[in-house]
């Protein structure tokens, strides 16, 4: 029999734009920063009865190569006792990370976790492979490890391997959604996310970076990570119009409907979640945000990845014992307009005024390996606010994935 599990709290970065305020911050004291907010934010937890620290993070190319779940923790002050593991499933990572974790709760594995993600696009290094031949006389292609493919097996079918951009604009083809649709929904997104920081509704999820935040001293660590601050989300355009947006060129196709202003930037941030079990929840002395009913994943033509989370959000449902005319709110990851509405457009059964409260991607940003603990704590948030319903999160996934998390509160 499994256990019931509880997301007690959940914190994340601001999260600032490509080569902005966070640029100069490692991607390990960005989450040694959520980490050690988590321990302060429950000071009757003994950090020694965290059995986990599972971290996701996309990249694992550079700063955060080493594990970068162990290398927080320990950043962070954690006791030297507590393991920590980083998984990778591209942007669903950080939620592939709070799933580990409420699986491993459920089953009696661990009482206490502490999971979410990491990801500085920013720091993204560019790798050099190993020539095929020593000594080579040539030159040397160096290949940024930012975002998307690179060093692509050539086994894999083309139409497989198209750009993020262009997988949206299949979607786009598939649905009919226009520019203009884009556009609109691009426009929705940075006004909701604007008024949710003017009415304070990310107070209780947001703890801010400040340069004096990252060193050795406050972190309770050796961090040795340096900023400039950033209070709230840098990407967020509440001065933005339709006429601005529709002045942008597509970015993919010289005669394509994806822009720059209809999809999600490149950033760089940090979340997580405390994740307990009763016994867990009793020692932190709260009351939990919200509980983990459900999770699914699902896979889909890697080309059309932007609607792998049609199905896994159906399959989540289900198995949590619920239909999308239950959710009080769902966050949907928005790698672009045209991904979301073609979402949207396959779940007729959803009300999408529940969609995004509080904005998504395209506004408040994309840092890929922390994406998914961000919606995950954004909807426990939420729920709390409200003081109970159903809520779900859920987000595509590069190479054809979608992955799913039902709350109830």
């Amino acid at each position: 029999m499994t256990k019931d599990v509880y997301i007690v709290d959940a914190v994340r970065t601001p999260v600032g734009r490509y080569g902005g305020a966070l640029a100069g911050v490692r991607p390990d004291d960005l989450a040694a920063h959520v980490l050690r907010a988590l321990l302060d934010r429950t000071p009757a937890l003994d950090p020694a009865r965290i059995d986990d620290v599972i971290l996701g993070n996309a990249n694992g190319a550079g700063e955060e190569s080493r594990d970068v779940a162990r290398m927080a923790a320990l950043l962070a002050g954690v006791p030297v006792t507590v393991p920590g593991v980083t998984v990778n499933r591209l942007c669903g990572s950080g939620l592939e990370a709070v799933i580990q974790a409420y699986r491993a709760v459920a089953v009696g594995d661990a009482s206490v976790v502490l999971a979410g993600g990491v990801e500085s696009m920013s720091r993204a290094p560019w790798v050099l492979p190993k020539p095929d031949r020593a000594y080579p006389a040539g030159h040397q292609q160096l290949h940024s490890t930012t975002l998307g493919w690179r060093m692509v097996n050539p086994r894999m079918p083309a139409e497989w391997t198209v750009s993020l951009g262009e997988g949206a604009e299949l979607v786009a083809e598939k649905h009919a959604i226009g520019r203009e649709a884009q556009d609109a929904y691009a426009l929705a997104s940075h006004a909701k996310a604007a008024e949710a920081w003017a009415t304070g509704a990310f107070d209780a999820e947001v703890v801010p970076v400040d340069g004096g935040s990252l060193d050795g001293s406050s972190l309770g660590g050796t961090g040795t990570g340096t900023g400039t601050g950033l209070g709230r989300d840098e990407s967020v355009r509440a001065d933005t119009s339709l006429a601005a947006l529709a002045r942008l060129k597509p970015a993919f196709r010289p005669d394509g409907t994806v822009t720059a202003g209809n999809a999600s930037p490149l950033n760089d941030g940090a979340s997580a979640l405390l994740v307990t079990d009763e016994a867990g929840l009793r020692a932190t002395g709260r009351d939990p945000l919200a509980r983990i009913t459900a999770s699914a994943v699902s896979g889909i033509e890697p080309q059309y990845f932007g609607l792998g989370p049609v199905e896994a959000a159906r399959r989540a449902l289900t198995r949590a014992g619920r239909t999308f005319g239950d959710l009080a709110t769902l966050e949907l990851n928005e790698a672009f307009a045209a991904q979301a509405l073609g979402c949207l457009a396959e779940w007729p059964e959803l009300d999408p005024a529940v969609v995004n409260p509080y904005g998504g991607a395209i506004a408040l940003g994309h840092p890929l390996g922390s994406s998914g603990s961000r919606l995950a704590g954004t909807v426990a948030h939420q729920l709390a606010a409200r003081g109970s319903g159903t809520g779900l999160a859920t987000l595509c996934i590069g190479v054809g994935q979608g992955l799913a998390l039902v709350l109830e509160r």
